[in-house]
């Protein structure tokens, strides 16, 4: 289908239409009015049944590049269907005079020694899962993979030095809800053929699920950063109850403010470890990531956001001590707004997982107020995939390193710590605006407990290493069985000096 790309004559003359986000938005208003259609499962049982290491080895030829024939930095390779991956996603190139379908050729796939028949002929009714973008950001010769589309509306973006860590989505709709989540996908693509000298890729997509239809376009901008420029337009079929835009997810298993349960050669396991907002009255907010016992669900509400993410701060690789997964070596997600989104919430959404193969952290925004069905809801914005956390942050606000628990304990005479019951929470504020000041001159901290803590200790001192502030709290905890909310920031008299640290320690039981 051509959509509204089209050749008219006009005057005598062939003109061409250019391909647009109108078109995609043409196609998923129409989605939108008609009854919703599931994908049909077109897998046979050999690669329905595949374990993932099995899948793993049906690799796209690098022989068989796409545009590996062009004058472009920018190849593509494709997913094959397996697994859960049991629908085809049908893939288009734009031009700059048509739109035409990549044919999936199974020819174009290497096996390994999987002991399957991937003759064409049994194969000919299969496609594609998803598609990788490569170009070369770490050595001018050598393609390197930078964005890979897979999978519901998932896909993930590095940049240069940059591992595979959290994902980014299309749409989230329920998130965490008793009914349970629904996940649109992306059901066809459009990739704008580069040109010679361009430094971007232009992909439009087209999501789809039983109560929503989206159009969407991404600009990808490989570099030492990527960034992502998405405009989107959402259209509803039915009531939603949550939904998630511009989401992020990520995985936390355990790490300074929640240290492992079980001996661990890892000091901390997690693609990012902290969810960040810069609020749109300019106030900055940090809350570390939990991997709590029960699911929790945390809102704040903001009215046009300046920015919002899952970070990794703190990116040492003592840290992690992990030589294959290099978690430090993850990115961070930031989304930028682009124009005012109004009022609404960024959520948090933390989900108990045992292991670290669960995506188990979800921050999205969602609206104070939704579109009737069928009017669009339309929200641009600019991911940065990026590995320099401070540069996010305003230089003239502190911002918070790290968080440490350990139990509470008070040293006694004879100079030996003694327990008491507490639980401690250390916080390690930094920045310029904190290094600019002596190490004697006053701060103190503004800090609130919620109802089920008792605070015994709040004390402040100049860190001589980072040349920050250490904040050390102390609390009793009154019912086990529930979270507990703490506040906290630097001031100097009726000036706030660093972002509001607000921490949930997760119910015990």
């Amino acid at each position: 289908m051509l959509l509204g790309f089209a050749l008219f004559t006009a005057f005598g003359a062939a003109q061409v239409q250019a391909f647009s986000l109108d078109d995609v938005g043409t196609e998923a208003k129409n989605l939108a009015d008609k009854a919703y259609e599931a994908p049909k499962n077109n897998l046979p049982k050999s690669l329905r049944d595949l374990k993932f290491a099995d899948y793993q080895q049906i690799q796209y030829r690098s022989d068989k590049l796409f545009w590996a024939e062009r004058d472009t930095p920018f190849k593509l390779s494709f997913y094959h269907q397996g697994m859960q991956f049991d629908t085809p996603v049908k893939l288009n190139e734009v031009t700059a005079t048509s739109v035409h379908e990549i044919q999936y050729d199974p020819n174009n796939f290497s096996f390994g020694s999987l002991q399957l028949d991937h003759s064409p002929e049994a194969l000919k009714d299969l496609g594609y899962a998803g598609f990788r973008v490569l170009y070369p950001i770490n050595n001018a010769d050598k393609q390197d993979e930078v964005m890979t589309l897979l999978g519901a509306s998932y896909f993930r973006v590095i940049g240069k030095g940059q591992t595979y860590g959290l994902s980014a989505r299309g749409l989230a709709i329920d998130t965490a809800l008793p009914s349970g989540e629904e996940f649109p996908r992306f059901r066809e693509f459009w990739i704008e053929r580069p040109k010679a000298g361009d430094k971007h890729l232009v992909i439009y997509a087209l999501l789809d699920s039983p109560r929503a239809t989206g159009a969407y376009r991404f600009i990808l901008r490989p570099g030492d950063d990527a960034v992502v420029d998405v405009k989107s337009r959402v259209y509803l079929r039915d009531t939603v109850n949550r939904i998630g835009l511009a989401p992020l997810t990520s995985m936390y298993l355990f790490g300074s403010n929640q240290p492992s349960p079980h001996l661990n050669y890892r000091p901390e396991l997690h693609d990012s470890d902290g969810l960040a907002i810069h609020a749109g009255d300019g106030e900055w907010l940090w809350r570390p990531l939990n991997n709590p016992k029960h699911l929790a669900v945390s809102a704040f509400s903001v009215e046009n956001p300046k920015g919002f993410g899952l970070l990794q701060r703190g990116r040492e690789f003592a840290r992690f001590e992990d030589l294959d997964d290099r978690y430090d070596l993850r990115p961070s997600a930031w989304i930028e707004p682009k124009g005012d989104w109004g009022k609404g919430q960024v959520q948090l959404v933390e989900i108990p997982t045992p292991d670290e193969t669960n995506d188990n952290i979800v921050a999205f925004w969602t609206p104070a107020e939704l579109p009737a069905n069928g009017e669009p809801l339309e929200l641009d914005y600019r991911q940065h995939w990026t590995l320099n956390e401070p540069a996010l942050h305003a230089q003239d606000s502190a911002w918070v390193a790290q968080t440490r628990r350990s139990t509470g304990d008070v040293k006694q005479s004879n100079l030996i710590r003694q327990a008491d019951g507490s639980i401690a929470l250390l916080v390690d504020f930094v920045g310029p605006a904190l290094a600019a000041r002596p190490e004697g001159e006053p701060l103190s901290s503004q800090v609130s407990v919620g109802d089920n803590g008792e605070l015994v200790e709040n004390s402040l001192r100049y860190n001589a290493v980072t040349k920050g502030r250490r904040l050390t709290l102390r609390f009793k905890v009154k019912d086990p069985t529930l979270p507990v909310e703490i506040r906290a920031a630097l001031v100097d008299g009726e000036r706030t000096l660093s972002e509001t640290w607000s921490y949930q320690l997760p119910a015990d039981e």
